[in-house]
């Protein structure tokens, strides 16, 4: 689909698809941003024959509560009248319905103008989803202009497309029992089944009922099944003799080595292609052969064994289930051919064409032509009343068959042959087929075989058989992959906030490798696992969380969650252990719907909402948004201030919770045990001895972070007295450094709180003369960007501003002009075409005991303007390469020193 497209004056404007926890739901949805245009003033009541029409159409959507809240609600909305956005939003949940998707969650809001709205449409496949709602909307206008619509070959056209893209059943009960279990499930490709269990180290991959565990030779083994029979032959296991052939002519010679009756196979295969069975003539051998030698030019002639045919499955050296398949087949009426006989049992719902639904749709092909021969039939004879008509020889559902559950009648004898047949080819999971005239004695007494060894066995006719009881297949497999009580997720610990956020997520991450574990860290500069970066840019959005959880390396997940990333996309992850919120000021407002800081905090929230229940969240006492959070968390809170005198704090203490914050120049820790001393504030290097602020604040956070993920006190003491804000552990975070005798601060403050928080930490510092490089990105209101303009004046005495790379919809040096004419007329100021250029600029004119502070939007650029400017002759002559290095200030003397540290 197109966005935006139009449809009768209607305009879709924007349709994402969010993922996991989102700012609307727990659960994947659709948010579309419509235009109903002429729409928004003719409600449905308003059209004449509409609910008629929608409900023949659609008849199911006659159950649709609405927030009536009983079936038929929805029916009454739409005589009372409602608006095209609200019906959209009912009939695409309907559609969805109706191709097997189960979801119910859906709203419709104005927003804002008149004629527009957001609509929030739950979904379980995101291309089937999209499907459906540009159906809906084509469908509902249809109705209310009372034009012409083909709704059954919209359905049929959604269903197959639903087909291409919902899991099999076999990978879909595994999954649903994984769900069951709080084992968290990533789908690795949009169609097909290949799907991962657990996050991390702890990760297992399934494909229908194939596992990370079962072994290629298995599986190869398998595919050749004269070498299975041979195996199991050695090992007592019965099996029916045969040879391998290359013509009709050998297999002819073949069946009468052999005796017939005999069945026809390719040597390679599954699903029952090309299988033929009880072939007594020459003529039905030589037909059996031209049926199997398309699938493999190699055909296995085998001894027909007497019986019905059986599937017994095995999982972890366990019979679990077994079966008692029936080949396809109609019962004739008297009057209709065998065409239509198919036909007609073709149209039951449960089949259709493949196998994604519990039952397969019956096929008159060549095969099923054999057979009818057989019998002395055609497709287009008429059977006669009561005569069952055989379309198949072999009974695979995948050949449209038919189940019954026999799993409580398997003789133990007959199991423990599945079983072993399952052990001698080293199989996980194996689907056994046995031939015999009654399951429930031993084959040894009815001349009884295993046919076939199968690996990843299809499981729908365990998990929906035509008769009998279902059984949990699903579930069986997952305990093997899991055994109760084996973990499944590693640690996740997500960090959200206005301000900060990049350098906690540094801290946290830091924290745990002095723990000796290996980290995967998502962040604005890059994900990391371990030391290694394996991806560039920004990456605190929900695919690179992804990438930190499908690493197998990763034993902890310490993951920057940006705003933009749960706005697009939701979460990258289903719950997290640990959850904080660093704080919420105005920024980026007016975009996405979000206009106020309150809408922007429940953004943020969205990261706390999602903590698990034996999780814990991690609040700042100090900002109100934040703090409010804890009353809408079932999880342990954890608040952090510097102030221990907070009545959040103190109230907090006083319940049994806990708080992390500073007392007597060290960050304690407060709880219902009492308080445990972390670490002095002296000890802390990126604090400055506790005088910057706000690297004090992320301290604390961090501190209380990993504190809620169990992290052990010595080791979060140790890694605080470890961590330096360089460019090697905190890119672009208050970065001090020595370039050729010029002090610079590198930081990527990029809103007003930001910008203050600098100036209170440049403030703390020695007297010097302010050169600052900035450029603010283009997608903020200009209020905004004033205001955080504004902040940088307090303290700057001279400017290089400059476009960001990015203009974001702005028009070359816009956004400088703009920023430049807020600047009184006596400070110096230059605009540069970009952040290279600048630092270019304020170098070429900075003197010697200037300070340069270079607001960094692409960090890894500024260092290297920086790199280039120190390698240069222009401006002052000074000692490179960059060297970190501490600020020391003793203010009682008047003096200042500065103290270099080595890489």
């Amino acid at each position: 689909m197109r966005i935006p497209f139009e449809i009768h004056g209607v305009v879709v404007r924007e349709l994402r698809a969010l993922k996991r926890h989102n700012l609307y739901a727990y659960m994947p949805v659709l948010r579309i941003l419509m235009d109903i245009g002429p729409y928004a003033t003719r409600p449905s009541s308003e059209f004449s024959g509409f609910v008629e029409r929608l409900t023949a159409w659609l008849p199911g959507i006659q159950q649709h509560e609405c927030s009536v809240g009983r079936p038929g609600g929805f029916v009454e909305r739409l005589r009372r009248g409602t608006y095209l956005a609200h019906i959209c939003e009912h009939v695409c949940l309907e559609l969805q319905n109706l191709m097997g998707f189960d979801v119910r969650f859906g709203k419709a809001r104005n927003a804002g103008e008149p004629s527009l709205y957001r609509v929030v449409i739950a979904y379980q496949e995101e291309v089937p989803a999209v499907a459906a709602f540009e159906t809906a909307l084509r469908l509902t206008l249809a109705a209310m202009n009372d034009e012409p619509f083909d709704t059954p070959g919209e359905i049929e056209k959604l269903l197959s497309l639903a087909d291409d893209y919902r899991l099999g059943p076999s990978t879909a009960a595994i999954v649903r029992a994984a769900e069951r279990r709080n084992i968290p499930v990533i789908r690795l490709t949009p169609q097909g089944s290949l799907v991962q269990l657990g996050y991390g180290i702890y990760q297992k991959r399934i494909r229908a009922s194939e596992t990370s565990n079962t072994s290629a030779i298995a599986v190869d083994l398998c595919q050749e099944k004269p070498m299975t029979n041979r195996m199991l032959r050695a090992v007592g296991v019965p099996v029916p003799e045969g040879q391998t052939v290359l013509s009709a002519d050998e297999a002819w010679q073949a069946a009468q080595d052999i005796g017939l009756p005999v069945v026809l196979k390719p040597e390679t295969g599954n699903q029952g292609k090309g299988v033929s069975v009880n072939l007594c003539t020459e003529d039905e051998v030589r037909g059996g052969y031209d049926v199997a030698s398309p699938f493999d030019r190699c055909v296995l002639v085998e001894r027909y064994i007497q019986g019905e045919d059986f599937r017994l499955l095995v999982v972890n050296g366990e019979m679990v289930a077994a079966t008692r398949r029936e080949p396809a087949q109609v019962v004739g009426d008297g009057h209709q051919t065998v065409e239509q006989l198919v036909a007609k049992v073709n149209r039951d719902p449960r089949r259709r064409p493949g196998h994604s639904n519990p039952l397969t749709q019956i096929r008159l092909d060549e095969a099923a032509e054999l057979v009818l021969g057989q019998q002395g039939l055609t497709r287009d004879s008429v059977p006669a009343a009561g005569r069952t008509v055989k379309l198949r020889t072999n009974a695979n559902l995948s050949t449209g068959g038919t189940s019954t559950d026999v799993t409580d009648d398997v003789h133990p004898s007959n199991a423990r042959l599945a079983e072993l047949a399952a052990q001698i080819l080293a199989l996980d999971v194996a689907g056994i087929d046995v031939i015999c005239r009654d399951i429930r004695r031993p084959l040894s007494e009815q001349e009884g075989a295993i046919v076939e060894v199968n690996a990843a066995p299809g499981l729908r006719m365990h998990l929906h058989p035509t008769s009998g009881r279902p059984r949990q297949v699903g579930k069986r497999i997952v305990e093997m992959l899991y055994p109760q009580g084996s973990p499944s997720r590693v640690a996740i610990i997500s960090i959200t906030g206005t301000n900060g956020k990049t350098t906690v997520t540094r801290l946290v991450a830091h924290m745990h490798k002095t723990a000796r574990k290996t980290v995967g860290l998502a962040c604005t500069d890059g994900v990391y696992i371990g030391e290694r970066r394996i991806m560039s840019g920004d990456c605190s959005g929900p695919l690179s969380a992804e990438a930190v959880l499908l690493h197998p390396q990763v034993e902890v997940a310490v993951l920057e969650t940006a705003r933009g990333g749960i706005l697009r996309q939701g979460l990258g992850y289903e719950g997290c252990d640990v959850g904080v919120v660093t704080n919420v000021s105005a920024d980026h407002l007016g975009q996405s719907g979000i206009e106020t800081v309150e809408d922007l905090a429940r953004v943020k929230q969205v990261v706390i909402d999602a903590v698990l229940r034996k999780g814990c969240a991690v609040l700042n006492a100090d900002d109100r948004l934040v703090a409010a959070m804890a009353a809408d968390t079932d999880a342990r809170v954890i608040y952090f201030s510097p102030n221990p005198n907070s009545q959040v704090l103190r109230s907090h203490v006083a319940s049994g919770g806990s708080c992390v914050t500073v007392e007597n120049g060290s960050i304690m820790l407060h709880g219902p045990h009492g308080k445990i001393d972390i670490i002095e504030l002296s000890r802390v290097p990126f604090t400055f001895g506790g005088r910057i602020g706000f690297q004090v604040v992320n301290a604390l956070a961090a501190t209380a972070a990993s504190l809620g993920a169990g992290l052990n006190p010595a080791l979060i003491s140790r890694a605080l007295a470890t961590f330096n804000s360089d460019v090697s552990m905190a890119p672009g975070r208050m970065n001090f450094m020595n370039v050729r005798g010029i002090d610079v601060l590198l930081d990527y403050a990029h809103n007003e709180a930001a910008l203050n928080a600098l100036g209170q930490a440049v403030a703390t510092m020695s007297k010097r003369r302010n050169i600052m490089v900035i450029g603010l990105p283009g997608d903020r209101r200009d209020r905004e960007l004033i205001g955080t303009f504004s902040a940088a004046i307090e303290f700057a005495d001279a400017f290089v501003l400059h476009d960001l790379a990015d203009r974001r919809g702005r028009k070359p040096d816009e956004v400088p002009l703009l920023l430049k004419g807020r600047l009184p007329a006596n400070v110096p100021v230059e605009i540069a075409v970009d952040q290279k250029e600048a630092v270019r600029l304020a170098w070429k004119n900075i003197k010697p005991g200037d300070r340069l502070i270079v607001i960094a939007d692409e960090v890894d650029d500024a260092i290297a303007a920086l790199e280039l400017v120190a390698g240069s002759d222009e401006g002052a002559a000074c000692e490179f390469p960059l060297a970190p290095m501490e600020l020391l200030e003793d203010r009682g003397r008047g003096s200042n020193t500065y103290a270099h540290r080595g890489w």
